[in-house]
């Protein structure tokens, strides 16, 4: 059992070798071999013809070149051999060595058609020229036992490519899925960062206008603006810290996302009149939907606090059995402050609602002056979203 990792290290140590040295040895070892049976001398005393000789020295060297041209490696071995019996004082060849490992090659390193048809050339010229029946069935063994090597080796070639091909592939879609999973956080990222930014903001341009209005004539309102700049500022530090965290993977605590019970805080810190009303009965959310909820309802007030020129706000959560409705609502009739628009709250409430499974809309309300944001998420189980989550 000791012995196993030292006959590992030195296949390994055989297989690195460039197969132009393999090959070399092989036909010097062959040469060798085929030759050794050139020592004795011959039953009538005399030296063997050097015909022998050349015969074996012409049917090993091309092995040397047997990779590269199999099948005319075999040939010219084939065409050697045949030739050995023309000089009559030559010792007989129990084995001819080269032509086996010729046939081993041809199967390992050939075409299928080819294979084929060197194989029955072999086999049937062999049965039809060599002399004797026991010549013929050992040769036509030797053959086939060579034969079945080789594609032994060749089938465990593919084998391999096969895998290393599917290992290639593998990497390459790990790469592509990593790929999109970097797209898809630096999208979150970016709806994150666009929804605590702009709420802040919109938060402390509003209070900060209203401030010098009312600095004279009511310093105590001037003041809850000033605080209220400060608490705005403040949690968006906050909330930017909490995520410049994650990004840096940060060791210990974290400050906890914002929930559905954080939307009660969220409404009293808007500078006008927002109603708050939940109908139905809470039911537990995974904590991805947790999250949305608060950042649509979040996006969908501030759009009212930059755009909309509103005197108050509606938002209503619907729960069902199935889906959790959340409806914004103002009485705007679009003049609110001038702030830019960068265009991305409402379609980062479409994307928070699709990441969901759920669905958004936005338009002018049915039943009067204002604006409304409806937006319905499903209610699915947490051990349903990871099997859909598996079969995307």
């Amino acid at each position: 059992m000791s012995d196993l990792p030292q006959i590992a290290r030195l296949k390994e140590r055989f297989r690195a070798l460039p197969p132009l040295q393999v090959d070399l040895a092989l036909t010097a070892l062959v040469l060798v071999v085929q030759i050794w049976p050139f020592v004795g001398e011959s039953s009538s005393g005399e030296p063997w013809h050097w015909w022998g000789y050349a015969v074996v020295v012409a049917s090993a060297l091309p092995l040397i070149w047997r990779r590269k041209a199999p099948v005319r490696s075999m040939l010219a071995t084939a065409c050697a051999l045949s030739l050995y019996d023309l000089a009559d004082s030559v010792p007989a060849q129990p084995v001819w060595y080269a032509s086996l490992i010729s046939m081993y090659t041809v199967a390992a390193y050939s075409r299928g058609w080819q294979r084929v048809a060197v194989l029955i050339v072999t086999v049937g010229g062999g049965l039809l020229l060599v002399g004797s029946s026991e010549t013929a069935v050992r040769g036509t063994v030797g053959a086939v036992a060579a034969y079945a090597v080789g594609m032994a080796t060749a089938t465990s070639r593919a084998y391999a490519a096969a895998l290393e091909e599917r290992a290639v592939q593998l990497e390459k879609e790990r790469e592509v899925e990593a790929e999109r999973a970097a797209e898809r956080e630096r999208a979150r990222i970016a709806r994150d960062m666009h929804d605590i930014l702009a709420h802040a903001v919109s938060l402390m341009v509003v209070q900060a206008e209203a401030g010098p209005v009312v600095v004279r004539s009511n310093p105590a309102r001037a003041e809850a603006a000033f605080d209220a700049i400060a608490a705005a500022g403040r949690d968006a530090m906050v909330q930017l810290r909490h995520m410049l965290g994650v990004l840096k993977e940060e060791q210990g605590p974290r400050a906890p996302q914002p929930t559905v019970a954080d939307l009660p805080a969220l409404t009293s810190q808007l500078p006008l009149p927002v109603a708050f009303q939940v109908h139905g009965t809470a039911r537990p959310l995974r904590p991805d939907v947790e999250v949305a909820v608060y950042r649509i309802a979040q996006e969908s007030l501030t759009n009212v606090v930059k755009h909309a020129g509103a005197s108050r706000a509606d938002l209503v959560l619907r729960w069902s059995d199935e889906a959790l409705s959340i409806d914004v609502t103002d009485d705007g009739a679009g003049s609110g402050i001038a702030l830019p628009s960068g265009g991305n709250g409402l379609i980062g409430i479409r994307e928070r609602a699709a990441a969901c499974g759920g669905t958004a809309t936005a338009g002018p309300r049915p039943d009067g002056q204002g604006f409304q944001v409806s937006v319905r998420l499903p209610l699915t189980p947490e051990r349903d979203h990871v099997e859909q989550g598996a079969n995307r």
